[in-house]
């Protein structure tokens, strides 16, 4: 018990907000049709961002294409295309938006627009002013799923004074539903099959022994006997909460 009530005393120093960028990403993941048009591949918009994003180096599918297993058991792997419509009496200009599963923006390029009077020449035009601006970010992939913002201070040295005390009795609850760990800088977050972020893990010195965070409740996530739990108080009650983990 001492090793991980030092743990929950430098949580506060060690828990940063996740920063997500294109580079965590290799596969981008683009609709047959955008919200704004009433057809698939209308205009040949859709072919042509799929082209443009793979001359920036990114691995492209349209998303109700047959995904290869590595996408298509998580497609938190990918980043999805979004293209926002702007209407104007003598200009058409489009947004490119690249989102994460859960919806959240990672990319906003500057806004695209054409002045030219033939909706497929104005379309593609603004498509290709949009994309412009991702081409002036730089694109490394990475491997990493997310990234998080180092601490901003994490003190050199934490001096814990304990005394041997007997483990606390929790209330322990059954595994339901298989989580996938997905790498990020600092350890790995677990989704479920939705795909949903459930837990964001963080690395210690501590083997199998992560400084964890669901939204709702900060504790640890440990394997014991073989088997991970996540165990937090709630109402100053230690729960354990059984996990499936698939690494």
């Amino acid at each position: 018990m001492k090793r991980y009530l030092l743990l929950f005393l430098l949580f506060p120093a060690l828990s940063g907000y996740a920063q997500n960028t294109i580079n965590n990403y290799k596969y981008v993941l683009v609709p047959e049709r955008f919200s704004f048009l009433k057809q698939d591949h209308q205009y040949g918009l859709n072919s042509e961002a799929k082209t443009l994003l793979e001359q920036k180096g990114f691995t492209v599918y349209f998303d109700d294409t047959d995904l290869p297993n590595e996408i298509a058991n998580n497609k938190c792997r990918a980043m999805n295309v979004d293209l926002i419509e702007k209407g104007g009496m003598f200009t058409t200009s489009l947004t490119l938006v690249l989102k994460d599963c859960q919806g959240n923006v990672i990319f906003k390029g500057k806004e695209g627009k054409s002045r030219e009077k033939e909706y497929y020449a104005a379309y593609n035009e603004a498509l290709k002013n949009t994309f412009a601006s991702l081409n002036e970010v730089p694109y490394t992939f990475t491997g990493e799923a997310g990234k998080i913002d180092p601490p901003s201070s994490v003190p050199s040295r934490t001096v814990v004074t304990h005394t041997n005390q007997p483990a606390v009795a929790a209330e322990v609850t059954q595994a339901s539903g298989t989580l996938y760990a997905q790498a990020t800088a600092n350890g790995f977050q677990l989704i479920d099959t939705t795909p949903k972020k459930v837990l964001t893990l963080y690395k210690t010195s501590i083997q199998d022994c992560f400084i964890a965070d669901n939204g709702q409740a900060k504790g640890i996530v440990l394997k014991k006997d073989g088997k991970w739990f996540f165990e937090y108080y709630n109402n100053d009650k230690l729960i354990s909460e059984g996990l499936m983990i698939k690494f």
